[in-house]
């Protein structure tokens, strides 16, 4: 089954981590609320438990989203499901997410991986990163998903031990993931494009397609002002807050099917 089948016409909406306008930010409820709304994708962050457990969550702290303290690295799993993440709601693990998404056959993922390779860190993200695929694989999602990460050595990793397999999500510009020793859009299946107001400009969209890469943006488009942007500069896929909103904007202009 193809379920790649955005395009310029066909402007693909992914739920940055759920539909976080509205419902608290990694949840169920945000994600429950995503799928049934109708988008093509859930973007979602995944960091490791004292305990070695895969959750959900975007900062290395639980502090801004939850009415917990501290590290997520220095928490078991049970004392993070003991905190609030919003609405009584619980910091999710990946498989209860990819149980929701098991149902809804056409659903894409974006999994962002936020363990990076830093020194001292580079066993745990890499078998972090590896513990992820091998949960897609099971699942059987290999071809619905994404892998994302801001560091070029953890993306070079996956490419390097995996080939092609795996669908690769990268940045633009290519400062934004540190240190490369590849050219990432070399491998890159897509790439955020960043740039004032909302992503970088049009030539640098057009660079991506001789690469072969898609341009895709990100959060930073939340309005009408936005969208024409993306649809102007060519992006094939937009993540956002308020999916509602730009799934609205999207189909009045005929660019979601």
């Amino acid at each position: 089954m193809n379920y790649w089948t955005q395009n310029e016409k066909n402007i693909f909406v992914a739920a940055h981590r759920g539909w976080r306008s509205r419902y608290p930010e990694n949840t169920m409820e945000a994600f429950r609320a995503a799928v049934e709304l109708g988008v093509d994708q859930i973007e979602t962050d995944v960091r490791i438990t004292k305990d070695g457990e895969l959750v959900l969550i975007h900062d290395d702290k639980v502090d801004r989203t939850t009415n917990g303290s501290g590290k997520v690295c220095e928490k078991t799993l049970a004392e993070l499901r003991a905190l609030d993440a919003g609405n009584g709601e619980k910091i999710p693990t990946l498989m209860e997410l990819m149980e929701l998404v098991k149902d809804h056959p056409t659903m894409t993922l974006d999994l962002e991986l936020k363990e990076y390779p830093t020194e001292g860190r580079e066993e745990i993200a890499f078998e972090v990163c590896d513990r992820v695929l091998d949960i897609v694989d099971r699942y059987g999602f290999t071809d619905r998903v994404v892998i994302n990460s801001f560091s070029g050595k953890l993306n070079e990793y996956v490419y390097k031990k995996y080939g092609k397999k795996y669908r690769q999500h990268v940045f633009f510009p290519e400062e934004a993931l540190g240190e490369c020793t590849v050219d990432p859009y070399t491998y890159a299946y897509c790439a955020c494009m960043f740039g004032s107001p909302y992503m970088a400009k049009k030539r640098a969209f057009d660079h991506m397609r001789k690469y072969g890469v898609q341009p895709w943006v990100g959060a930073a488009v939340k309005d009408a002002a936005g969208v024409e942007n993306a649809i102007e500069n060519g992006a094939v896929l937009i993540t956002c807050d308020n999916p509602d909103e730009i799934l609205s904007l999207l189909r009045e202009r005929g660019y979601h099917q």
